[in-house]
C-alpha cells in the first residue's frame, strides 16, 4: 500500500483564485477529503473488520445522526438512558471503512446541497462556501468534501442486493418511520416488538432529537459548530429546496442531474 502522501494532493497547487476555498482540504482517490481525517487514512485502510460489525454509510447531510440514533437505540433494545451515556458521535464514532453489514441511507440531492450549504456556514473550520448558487456549482462537481453525490449515491445503488447491504431511502423515512425502523431491526436480527419500535420512533422524532443534547451536536462549543448562524438539525424535512433553488437553478440543476445519472435505476423522491 502506498503511503498517504502518495495519494493525497493538496491544493495549494491550484490556480490561486480557488486557494481560499480548496487550501481546507486534501484529496483521498482523487475525493476531497477534510485535512484531519486525511492525516489518519492510512489508519482506515489497515482496519480489519470482524464479522459482526456494522457500518452506517451516507453522503453528508443525509440523515447520519437520525438513522445512528434508531441503530444504537436497537441494539440498546429501546433504553433510552443508555443512549445518554455520552453524544452521538462517540457512541457510533466515524470511520470510513468495509464491514460485514452495511446500513445506506440516501436523501435527494437537492435537499442534500441544501443541507450541506447551511452545515458550511455553521462550522467554523469550513471555508467561506460562498452563495447558494456557488455552493451548488461546487455540489455538482463534487468540489465539497466526499466528493460526488451521484458517484457516491450509485455505487452503494449497485451493492443493494447485497443480502449484507441495506439500502434506506431518507424520504421513505420521513413518510412511515415505523416501517423503516421495524426494516433496521429486522436486518439486524432482532425482533420488532410492538413496545421497542414505539419507544424508537418517539425518541428519535426530528424535535426530539433537536432537543437532546445527545444528538443535537450542542456539546461542541461555538468556536467548533455556530449554530447561532444555523441550527445542526435545521429542518429535517423533504423539499426545502424549493425555498433556496430558483427556477434556473433548478433547470440547471436537472440537467446535470440526468446526465450524471444516466444508466442508473436509482430513483429518488424531491417531495413526499
Amino acid at each position: 500500500m502506498s503511503s498517504v502522501e502518495d495519494r493525497v494532493v493538496y491544493h495549494s497547487m491550484m490556480d490561486s483564485s480557488k486557494h481560499d476555498y480548496f487550501e481546507y482540504f486534501g484529496r483521498v482517490h482523487g475525493i476531497l477529503m477534510y485535512k484531519d481525517f486525511v492525516k489518519y487514512w492510512d489508519d482506515v485502510e489497515a482496519f480489519e473488520a470482524r464479522p459482526d460489525d456494522l457500518v452506517i454509510v451516507t453522503y453528508p447531510k443525509s440523515g447520519t445522526t437520525w438513522v445512528s440514533e434508531i441503530v444504537d437505540l436497537i441494539y440498546k433494545e429501546g433504553d433510552v438512558e443508555k443512549c445518554k451515556r455520552d453524544v452521538i458521535f462517540n457512541r457510533i464514532p466515524f470511520l470510513e471503512c468495509r464491514k460485514e453489514e452495511m446500513i445506506y441511507l440516501c436523501r435527494n440531492a437537492k435537499d442534500v446541497a441544501v443541507s450541506y450549504y447551511y452545515f458550511f456556514l455553521m462550522v467554523t473550520d469550513h471555508p467561506n462556501p460562498g452563495s447558494f448558487p456557488e455552493f451548488v456549482e461546487k455540489f455538482m462537481d463534487g468540489q465539497v468534501p466526499y466528493g460526488s453525490w451521484y458517484e457516491h449515491a450509485k455505487s452503494w445503488w449497485e451493492l443493494r442486493k447485497n443480502p449484507h447491504v441495506l439500502f434506506l431511502f431518507y424520504e421513505n423515512m420521513k413518510e412511515d418511520i415505523r416501517r423503516e425502523v421495524i426494516k433496521l431491526i429486522q436486518f439486524l436480527g432482532k425482533e420488532a416488538s410492538e413496545e421497542l419500535v414505539d419507544k424508537i420512533v418517539q425518541h428519535t422524532s426530528f424535535q426530539e432529537m433537536k432537543n437532546n443534547p445527545f444528538t443535537n451536536y450542542t456539546t461542541l462549543p461555538d468556536e467548533v459548530m455556530n449554530q447561532k448562524i444555523s441550527p445542526f438539525m435545521r429542518k429535517g424535512i423533504t423539499g426545502d429546496w424549493k425555498n433556496h433553488f430558483t427556477v434556473a437553478l433548478n433547470e440547471k440543476f436537472d440537467r446535470h442531474y440526468e446526465q450524471q445519472m444516466k444508466g442508473s435505476t436509482l430513483k429518488l423522491r424531491t417531495e413526499i
